[in-house]
């Protein structure tokens, strides 16, 4: 592990992804405290993971919303005569657990916290874009229940076409693997499908995981609801689910609506627990 990279001092390691490496930095000047991306390309084929760094700020640095992790500074070793070989991404340090890490919790808490996602994906749309690649490593969340989305890399302007199949194969929507448009009921479905793996400790088979062929899809109606997988999921909890990783993208439910019906399982699960 480096002691430093470029302004900023090393505490510690705390996570990894795509081609980097994540660390809670102090600056060496002001003392605070941040999380920072760092990117070393070491092969030419590896320069996108810098790409993707730079998109990841040029989005990031705009939240404003508390559900989306913000982006404050971009720092590489580009000159006027060579590309970058490394670059940092430093961010807003979140005292959190991924989702992935935390395994499945109760459906009150686990209502709680998709309904903070989707008010920060809401967010996210109503800029222009989309993520693309929500799954539950990409959320954490805080000892208090409060919710962070992270890790924009793959993100885009809402009607994009991908000039490659990204995703994670686990939760990527049919569109994405089909390389059709990004639209926000492609956030949809990966919210689905990592709600789904919430509840159920499952992930759902999709066309990515299954086969690349057109009609390779499994059927919505064979892919088992998270109330038949965990019965003490609530019904209207589990259909909506389903509604979300609907194959056809028309048939599912728009954002706003998966955000109504969330509030109002999230009210009536915490009248019952306070009878109770």
């Amino acid at each position: 592990m480096p002691r430093k990279i470029f302004d900023y001092e090393i505490i510690d390691c705390i996570g990894q992804g795509a081609g980097s490496l994540i660390y809670v930095v102090s600056h060496e000047q002001t003392q605070q405290l941040y999380a920072l991306k760092h990117v070393v390309k070491r092969e030419e084929k590896e320069s996108r993971f810098i790409d993707q760094l730079e998109n990841e700020y040029e989005i990031c640095r705009q939240f404003t919303h508390p559900a989306l992790r913000r982006a404050l500074e971009m720092r590489d070793d580009k000159t006027m005569f060579r590309k970058a070989n490394q670059a940092a991404l430093v961010m807003e340090l979140f005292d959190g657990e991924s989702l992935e890490g935390c395994g499945r919790g109760e459906v009150l808490d686990t209502i709680a916290i998709f309904n903070q996602v989707a008010k920060g994906l809401a967010a996210l749309h109503a800029m222009g874009y989309a993520h693309c690649d929500l799954k539950p490593n990409n959320i954490l969340v805080n000892a208090d229940g409060e919710v962070k989305i992270i890790d924009f890399g793959q993100a885009c302007r809402l009607g994009s076409v991908k000039e490659r199949i990204q995703g994670t194969p686990d939760f990527i929507a049919p569109e994405q693997v089909k390389r059709e448009p990004i639209t926000a009921k492609t956030d949809v479905f990966n919210f689905g499908a990592t709600l789904y793996a919430s509840l159920t400790g499952r992930n759902i088979p999709t066309l990515y995981t299954v086969k690349k062929g057109d009609n390779s899809f499994l059927v919505d109606d064979v892919i088992p609801s998270p109330r038949e997988v965990e019965p003490e999921v609530p019904e209207q909890l589990s259909n909506l689910v389903m509604e979300c990783i609907r194959t056809n993208p028309a048939k599912r439910p728009e954002l706003t609506d998966v955000i109504r019906r969330l509030e109002v399982l999230e009210f009536s699960a915490r009248r019952r627990a306070a009878v109770a």
